[in-house]
């Protein structure tokens, strides 16, 4: 039994990095997925094959029946007629690299668990979260294939709703691989206690409906619209928030409504995100609202350019290392004893 628990100490350090590795290719793995909707590649490769879809065309023929199936789904139809066989595979590259890297995530996360935990070098209460992990990866792919699916038979683009759950899905699963990397060796983590406990959940839980926000602009190009800033349209509060009957599908389906909430939401993360930093003054708290900063401020740049392709990846890239600051701080808060907290609430 101790050898058992001495290899599994020695191993902490290794788990730790391995993890780190997984956060930054789920990372990656979100920029690229910007960048095929910003290209409008998501839609390129018509099937999904988990396994032979790893191959990429590699004759011409390969590359003339796949352009083929592209050309039998409404985007080509009604929006890409007549593009060329070049201008197919640079939008193809772009979804295949997608589809790779998330096999890739894959297999870093599986055969490294499977030649951890068959060596008995995982402590026990750790194997269940990595398994969470693989299986919400599992999950992720799928999610992706329903997304990518939306908008093969009567759209011209996938589903706005579908985009921010597999956008939103993402940004939790990398929240979770942070978690998880910032605690091994750590003891269990308990319940909220404390008023600044409680408050880093609300800043991570706010963090995230902003990304699902995020997700609705995108799905909707509400980002090409309105790019003014204070103003919206000439107004603090534009006209035309609520054409749409009945009134909540305004919230999912109106651009104008979507984007005034995403920039709402961004209002009120800086607010939250000031008030806990300068309530809690420690490293986590500050690294978030340096970060929101850097966010809010691509943001804008972003939508007074009209969503050029590097802003917008940035945009994306800032907000998962916002999450990933804010999910430090939940951390950080659950770690402190309630006797160092009593006088420091928010």
């Amino acid at each position: 039994m101790n050898a058992t628990f001495d290899r599994q100490q020695r191993a902490r350090p290794w788990i730790r990095a391995w993890l780190w590795f997984a956060a930054f290719l789920v990372f990656t793995m979100v920029i690229v997925g910007g960048a095929t909707r910003l290209t409008d590649s998501g839609l390129s490769i018509t099937e999904w094959q988990p396994l032979l879809g790893a191959i990429p065309p590699l004759t011409e023929a390969d590359w003339l029946a796949a352009f083929g199936k592209y050309k039998l789904i409404p985007e080509y139809s009604q929006v890409n007629q007549g593009m060329s066989l070049a201008e197919f595979k640079f939008i193809y590259w772009w979804e295949w690299t997608h589809r790779f890297l998330g096999r890739f995530i894959g297999l870093v996360m599986v055969l490294p668990f499977l030649a951890l935990w068959l060596t008995r070098r995982i402590e026990p209460r750790l194997v269940a979260r990595l398994i969470v992990l693989i299986v919400l990866g599992g999950l992720q792919g799928a999610l992706g294939w329903y997304m990518v699916e939306s908008g093969l038979v009567d759209r011209i683009d996938v589903s706005q709703y579908r985009l921010a759950a597999h956008l939103s899905l993402a940004t939790f699963i990398l929240g979770a691989i942070v978690w998880t990397a910032l605690g091994i060796g750590d003891g269990e983590r308990h319940r909220p206690r404390t008023s600044r406990q409680w408050a880093a959940l609300g800043l991570a839980a706010l963090v995230l409906l902003q990304i699902a926000a995020g997700g609705f602009v995108a799905g909707l190009d509400a980002g090409m619209g309105y790019n003014t800033w204070p103003l919206m349209d000439g107004q603090w509060i534009p006209r035309g928030l609520l054409i749409m009957e009945p009134a909540w599908r305004n919230f999912f389906e109106n651009a104008m409504t979507v984007q005034f909430d995403h920039r709402l939401i961004a209002y009120s993360v800086a607010l939250y995100a000031a008030l806990y930093a300068w309530r809690v003054q420690s490293p986590a708290a500050l690294a978030v609202i340096a970060a929101v900063a850097l966010q809010i401020a691509l943001g804008i740049a972003t939508l007074l350019a009209q969503v050029p392709l590097s802003l917008g990846l940035m945009h994306q890239a800032g907000a998962m290392i916002v999450f990933a600051t804010a999910i430090w701080a939940v951390h950080e808060a659950l770690a402190q004893p309630v006797r160092e907290l009593r006088h420091v609430t928010v």
